[in-house]
């Protein structure tokens, strides 16, 4: 089976190595080079390919160094905002990344050419993975910095739709933030009021959020449910569009 090595950066930051062999790895949004290089030869890897979701300096600090010290190639979306890359992707794109394909998901909302990688299932693994960079947080979503609501709606539409066990693996740990937020807004809920607590439990005993899951998100991502009758009664909009509440959830979330 496959292995997914998670490694935090800048305090809040995660990267990803996808070890798909004995020896070999790509790396998900390397914002920092050291702690990669550092990671791969603790555990005898060699960094084959890294992908990019964004192009912000978070996710893409480290690109230009382990591309000069290991080969690897470099995959996003934006030829011009992301340093060094090789191969640029669109929507629907089919990586293989060994015997997987990788599927390339276009997520305009946080900026105009974020992007998500959906590993497909395949025989020694019965679960896909999704890598999402700033578009879908655990309990949250990004920020809306070169879109509006409608875009970023129909792009966490999209990634709702993928089979409900597939692994959810985010660009940041906001986690208790974003329970909190929807614990505020939902103060009744105790399936939110749950999950906080479980949420500051794990970060307790030192434990990492990630992953989670579609399914997961579904039901309890808050901006994933802006389209449900208790959503809607929660912010005063029972006859709004979900897409009008999700755009209040968003404005809300940006001065929590």
């Amino acid at each position: 089976m496959d292995s997914i090595i998670t490694i935090s950066a800048h305090g809040d930051n995660f990267i990803y190595l996808y070890r798909y062999n004995q020896s070999d790895a790509l790396a998900v949004d390397p914002s920092e080079s050291s702690l990669v290089l550092r990671t791969l030869q603790e555990h005898g890897l060699s960094l084959r390919t890294i992908l990019i979701t964004h192009h912000h300096w978070d996710h893409v600090a480290g690109t230009a160094d382990l591309k000069q010290k290991t080969g690897c190639k470099i995959i996003g979306a934006d030829k011009r905002r992301i340093p060094g890359i090789d191969l640029v992707v669109e929507d629907g794109r089919i990586l293989m990344i060994a015997d997987r394909k990788v599927r390339v998901i276009a997520t305009p909302g946080h900026t105009r050419t974020s992007v998500c990688y959906y590993m497909e299932p395949s025989a020694g693994n019965k679960n896909g993975i999704l890598w999402t960079g700033d578009t879908l947080f655990i309990g949250g979503c990004g920020r809306l910095l070169e879109c509006d609501a409608n875009t970023m709606w129909k792009s966490l539409q999209r990634l709702a739709s993928l089979p409900e066990d597939t692994l959810v693996y985010c660009g940041h740990d906001y986690t208790l933030e974003n329970y909190e937020f929807a614990s505020d807004i939902e103060p009744g809920n105790q399936d939110v009021k749950e999950r906080l607590d479980q949420i500051r439990q794990i970060l307790r005993q030192g434990r990492l959020t990630v992953p989670s899951s579609i399914l997961k998100e579904r039901t309890m991502n808050c901006f994933l449910r802006a389209g449900t009758p208790e959503m809607k009664a929660a912010l005063g909009m029972p006859a709004a569009k979900a897409v009008e509440v999700f755009a209040e959830l968003r404005r809300r979330k940006d001065v929590f």
